[in-house]
């Protein structure tokens, strides 16, 4: 007697509700010869829980839900949660908003059973694949670019994938380590293909048009794409340096302006660095440290230990800067970019070890406003090679 095979369908929602009922009868109809779940992981503000609960009771397929009351991790996170609950090792992931056929999860099981992939995607862009679904032409090229971006940042782990974006996949989890996947945003597959080595295999896909519901698409959403697409193949040192050097051609701005307008060149070094030092720690929050926030200090100590020790820096950094334009007589813009360069490392060490450091619990379980102690020659070769240096394509 031959057994189904077993699947686990994750669907990440966002105010999905009208899609529901249509989404678990296609599916049931699509996996009626397989022993299957749908999983919905729900990061909605309307009703989609509810909805989710009601059409289970009913549905021909297992249908469960997990409702998070934070949106940790974006979607991304929403579909790890899923891959950490789902009742399969086999799983396929698909949005929500039926854009994805559900009559493709029978050919996307077909192609794995052939057993030379570990990850099947659905494709816009290989052959018999279809993009309508993207609508504007300013979307299908918003789309293509990342895709040729993402692949050109990737040419080995990516060789094999035409839509390293796609939202619509299978993957065997047991070929993923879940603890070490640190999505940010949309684009899970990307965040799976990038850290592990992975084969590839494809099918085409009819991208369909949205039937209800908003995009998710925003340029808020392209930035965390971009800066999260620059940590997975540069690290993290790479991101802080790229916020670094905003941070530095800004500060060089206000600079060169407010000496224009008269200001005495310290005075405008100062109210550079004070501008920028708040400035970068915003951007450094949002996406060079945002998975560690979670178990380090609360913001307010956070900010102000990275205040307080880039006002220090800047403090030591501004009469080096002041005795190079003295001595040297260079002029004070290439002294403060010289000085930048030579404070980029002690931040960056500064914020991974000691800022964004988990915090220490007691026995009570309460926060120690102080990081774990350690040796600071452990604490650096960690950092180095723990932040720095991952991910790196093999």
């Amino acid at each position: 007697m031959l057994v189904a095979t077993a699947v686990t369908v994750i669907v990440p929602t966002f105010n999905e509700r009208e899609n529901v009922a249509e989404l678990v009868a296609r599916t049931a109809t699509a996996l009626a010869a397989f022993d299957a779940e749908i999983l919905f992981v729900d990061d909605s503000s309307d009703d989609t829980a509810a909805e989710v609960e009601r059409v289970a009771a009913d549905a021909e397929i297992p249908v469960r839900g997990i409702h998070r009351t934070e949106n940790t991790g974006g979607l991304g996170g929403a579909v790890v949660v899923g891959l950490q609950a789902a009742a399969s090792d086999l799983c396929i992931v698909m949005d929500g908003d039926l854009q994805h056929p559900p009559e493709l999860l029978a050919a996307l099981l077909a192609r794995h059973a052939e057993g030379d992939a570990d990850v099947v995607a659905a494709s816009r862009y290989v052959g018999g694949g279809d993009t309508s679904g993207l609508g504007t032409a300013v979307r299908f090229g918003v789309s293509r670019a990342a895709t040729w971006l993402t692949r050109a940042m990737f040419p080995i782990r990516l060789a094999r994938s035409t839509d390293p974006m796609t939202g619509f996949f299978l993957v065997d989890r047991s070929r993923l380590d879940l603890d070490a996947l640190k999505p940010q945003g949309f684009k899970i597959l990307l965040e799976i293909l990038a850290r592990t080595d992975l084969r590839i295999a494809e099918v085409p896909m009819e991208f369909a048009e949205r039937r209800h519901g908003t995009s998710k698409a925003s340029f808020r959403q392209g930035a965390t794409f971009v800066a999260h697409l620059t940590r997975l193949r540069f690290g993290k040192m790479s991101l802080f340096a790229l916020i670094g050097a905003i941070g530095a051609a800004a500060n060089l701005g206000i600079m060169w302006a407010l000496t224009a307008l008269g200001v005495p060149y310290i005075w405008a070094a100062i109210i550079g660095a004070e501008v920028t030092i708040v400035g970068n720690f915003i951007l450094q929050e949002k996406f060079v440290f945002a998975d560690m926030r979670t178990d380090a200090r609360g913001l307010g100590r956070r900010f102000a230990a990275s205040f307080t020790f880039n006002n220090v820096e800047a403090a030591l950094r501004i009469p080096v800067m002041a005795l190079m334009v003295e001595t040297w007589h260079i002029s004070s813009v290439l002294a403060t970019g010289l000085s930048l360069i030579v404070a980029f490392f002690a931040r960056f060490l500064f914020h991974s070890l000691v800022v964004y450091a988990p915090a220490r619990r007691d026995r009570k379980g309460a926060t120690d406003a102080e990081p774990k102690p350690d040796t600071a020659t452990l604490r650096v070769i960690r950092a180095i090679d723990a932040e720095a240096m991952k991910p790196g394509e093999l």
